[in-house]
């Protein structure tokens, strides 16, 4: 995977007249991780919307190096809690449609990936009857395993029990190494391995 980098220069975003964040000038690199802290409300979901590309800004600008707001996407894989499982499918019938779209990590196979995320058991279950952490760590799973440069985080750990923040961490440790990683949390046990930490409220 080839090295890239993502620079907000002067970046600015806006609901009205409210500014979420103002003159926010980063950069972000491969390999390195990266924490989105702040209180609720402050915006940062938003600020990861941006870097994905999914929202607009309204002064400054993002530059995703050989990719464009047009197909950034393709870099990109995420978690949210606003990401919807498709529920009717069963766990491996979920991988299998998500991996047609973004690549598989290298060497890696569906198999694999639910015996790391502990869902083997599950694999033939349909997601409606997953628990709300088994589901998350689902989503986890596609996101993590995804063959992108680009990892974005919102508040991975929701509905995640102690056995789920270790399956968290260690997907982390052993699969993002050469990634950007960025995460959105107040949490210290979903973002204490970021290297550098952006607080929302320096950008009002």
């Amino acid at each position: 995977m080839s090295k890239m980098q993502i620079t907000l220069q002067n970046a600015g975003k806006r609901f009205n007249r409210d500014w979420i964040f103002r003159q926010l000038n980063y950069s972000f690199e491969s390999g390195k991780a990266y924490a989105i802290t702040g209180s609720n409300g402050s915006g940062k979901s938003t600020l990861l919307q941006c870097i994905a590309g999914s929202y607009s800004l309204h002064e400054g600008s993002i530059d995703w190096q050989q990719y464009n707001k047009d197909n950034v996407y393709s870099a990109i894989s995420i978690c949210a809690p606003n990401l919807e499982l498709i529920e009717e499918m069963t766990g491996e019938e979920f991988l299998q449609f998500h991996f047609q779209f973004k690549s598989l990590t290298h060497s890696y196979r569906i198999p694999d990936i639910l015996a790391e995320v502990n869902l083997i058991s599950a694999a033939t279950k349909q997601i409606r009857y997953y628990s709300s952490g088994m589901k998350q760590r689902l989503k986890l799973a596609q996101a993590i395993f995804s063959d992108t440069p680009i990892l974005l985080l919102d508040e991975p750990c929701t509905n995640l029990d102690k056995e789920g923040y270790a399956v968290y961490n260690q997907m982390i440790e052993h699969h993002t190494a050469h990634k950007i990683v960025i995460v959105c949390s107040n949490e210290e046990a979903e973002i204490g391995f970021c290297n550098d930490r952006i607080n929302l409220s320096d950008y009002k």
